[in-house]
């Protein structure tokens, strides 16, 4: 008896977990807007005062995952090119447009354009916000019911 529970829980707990695993997807591309528009916002301020080279200023605040693959990758080789399979095509010529459009031109078109992404960049990270917390419980109660299914099935 005890051990139909265990394998019970064991199967939930798998299916919860496969759950979670595919809504990974959509954590990444909340993660890589949350950190776009906080590198937007620094950029403004940056444009506005000090004025760093770019690789100085974009080794000056800590970034992580893909997004930092990306400023790392544009440093590197001026490679503007955005190719993570979770985001859209529109999005990654948004990003590709936004990388290549850092460090070119005088600092007023550069405050120009960036602010005029401003808007674009937040409404992303919302709506991938947005999107992460469905999609996110979604599958998280699918691997629910899926490992349930699984166990009335096999008990």
């Amino acid at each position: 008896m005890w051990l139909k529970f265990l394998l019970a829980a064991l199967i939930i707990a798998f299916c919860v977990f496969l759950g979670y695993l595919a809504a990974g997807k959509h954590r990444a591309r909340k993660r890589y807007f949350s950190q776009l528009a906080l590198f937007n916002e620094r950029y403004l301020s940056e444009l506005s005062y000090t004025r760093k080279p770019l690789a100085e200023f974009i080794d000056s605040f800590p970034y992580t995952g893909d997004f930092d693959k990306s400023l790392k990758r544009l440093t590197e080789s001026r490679n503007a090119k955005v190719d993570f399979p979770y985001l859209t095509a529109d999005e990654r010529k948004l990003c590709s447009d936004y990388f290549t459009a850092l460090g070119t031109g005088d600092s007023s078109a550069q405050k120009g354009y960036f602010s005029a992404q401003k808007l674009s960049l937040e409404e992303k990270k919302t709506e991938s916000e947005k999107e992460c917390k469905a999609k996110g419980e979604l599958y998280l109660k699918l691997g629910l019911l899926a490992g349930l299914a699984f166990v009335i099935l096999i008990v």
